[in-house]
This record gives structure tokens, C-alpha cells and sequence, in this order.
């Protein structure tokens, strides 16, 4: 491992970051690169100008020495990058919206602060631009929520393990149906990963048939008849 020679001598820049972080975000994150990427967020906005600071994917990938310090290959270590922006996002620490404009598709990260807030709302009603020197239109890119977002929003807090299972079932089903599945876990009082599994397999091995034209509008009644046999006791009927 290679040591670190100390800070030298003489005045040297510092990073401003909340002391909430310290308080309430640090004890909560579990994941190292989480972590990293986070404190990295502080440090590279701080060297931006203007009121609006936000960072593009690709200002994170760019950054060759940061990126190296998280894996030990380059495809490793950006697998970990959007992994630990996924918790990050999903935490609550960044706003992610994803644009197109003249330069193409993009990724935009902003604190979740007051200011990332508005600016994140302003795109979305087209009242603001990323790049007010381009004159071609911005369109904001509709995005499903992730997985790690939808798991936690009606499930439960995300744990490593959990977190692995969530990556697999992205793997093996179309996110419509992991949708509908927690939907059925909630619409059941029922909010246990491995119950939503156990509906996923059962689409699986008998087909959805009628559960592929459930909609939002979709009764309880017509949710609660997807239980999973081991699962029928404890639902209320």
C-alpha cells in the first residue's frame, strides 16, 4: 500500500463540507464507494463558479486518479462508480436527471440542497437550461425509478445483501413486473423481499396471462389473487 506523505507545510485549500453530513448522512452510509463518491462530489463542486454547480457521469469518469482509486481495473472500477451514484441517488444525497441536448445524452448530478432542488424542478418545467449558450432545446429524459429506489420507497431499508438480490431480479424480469410485484407486497401489507420474489417466480414458471393487463386502476381484489401459496395465511382477505 502506498503511504501517504502528509500534508506539506503552509496554507492550504479547504473543502467546505455541512456539518450535517457528519451528523446524519455519514453514520448511515455503509458502502466505501458511496462514501468516496460523496466526499468527491464536495470537493469537485467546490471548484465550480456560479450559483447552479452540478457534475456530468462523465466528470466523474474522467477523473482518472479518482476512478482508479475505486477498483482495480477500469471496468471494475466504473461498475462501482454507478453503483455507489445508484445509493447515492437513492439515499437521497443527489438529484439525478438525465438530459438531451446539442452535446447528447446526459447524466446531471445535483446536491440534494435548495438550490439542486430548484434547479432539478426548472428543467423538469423547462424554465431552465444546463448550457444557456445552446440554442438547441433540452428534453428531459423520463426515468423509471430504480430499483434500489422503488425497494426502498415501499419495502424497506437496503442492505448489501439485498441490494445483490435487486441487481439479480433486474436480471432476470422486466422492471414492469417488479413494479407490479411490490405493488402487490404493499396493496397486501406484505413487505418482505422474499414475498415479492416469490410472485416474481410464480410469473415465471405459470406465465402473468391475465397479470400482464393489470394497471394502476388495478383492485386490491385482483392484486391479492397473485398470492404466492406460502405466503396465503398472512394476508388479510
Amino acid at each position: 500500500m502506498k503511504g501517504f506523505p502528509g500534508f506539506p507545510a503552509g496554507k492550504q485549500r479547504l473543502t467546505s463540507v455541512p456539518n450535517i453530513f457528519f451528523s446524519d448522512l455519514l453514520p448511515a452510509i455503509d458502502d466505501l464507494a458511496e462514501l468516496k463518491i460523496t466526499l468527491y462530489a464536495f470537493w469537485a463542486l467546490s471548484q465550480q463558479d456560479g450559483r447552479v454547480r452540478y457534475l456530468r457521469l462523465t466528470d466523474f469518469l474522467n477523473d482518472t486518479i479518482f476512478v482508479k482509486g475505486l477498483g482495480p481495473t477500469t471496468n471494475l472500477a466504473s461498475e462501482i462508480l454507478l453503483n455507489g451514484l445508484e445509493r447515492a441517488v437513492s439515499r437521497g444525497t443527489f438529484l439525478h436527471i438525465e438530459v438531451e441536448g446539442a452535446d447528447g445524452h446526459m447524466d446531471l448530478y445535483f446536491l440534494n440542497t435548495e438550490r439542486g432542488r430548484a434547479a432539478v424542478e426548472g428543467i423538469t418545467r423547462g424554465e431552465w437550461r444546463p448550457w444557456p449558450d445552446d440554442d438547441e432545446p433540452v428534453s428531459l429524459l423520463v426515468e423509471r425509478p430504480n430499483i434500489f429506489v422503488l425497494y426502498e420507497q415501499n419495502i424497506g431499508a437496503l442492505t448489501p445483501i439485498i441490494a445483490d438480490e435487486l441487481r439479480d431480479a433486474e436480471q432476470n424480469y422486466p422492471i414492469n413486473w417488479i413494479e407490479d410485484a411490490i405493488k402487490s407486497a404493499v396493496e397486501n401489507n406484505v413487505r418482505r423481499w422474499r414475498y415479492v420474489l416469490a410472485i416474481l417466480e410464480k410469473w415465471r414458471e405459470q406465465g402473468r396471462q391475465e397479470q400482464d393487463g393489470i394497471s394502476r386502476r388495478d383492485t386490491q381484489k385482483k392484486l391479492r389473487g397473485q398470492v404466492p401459496k406460502e405466503y396465503e395465511d398472512i394476508v388479510k382477505r
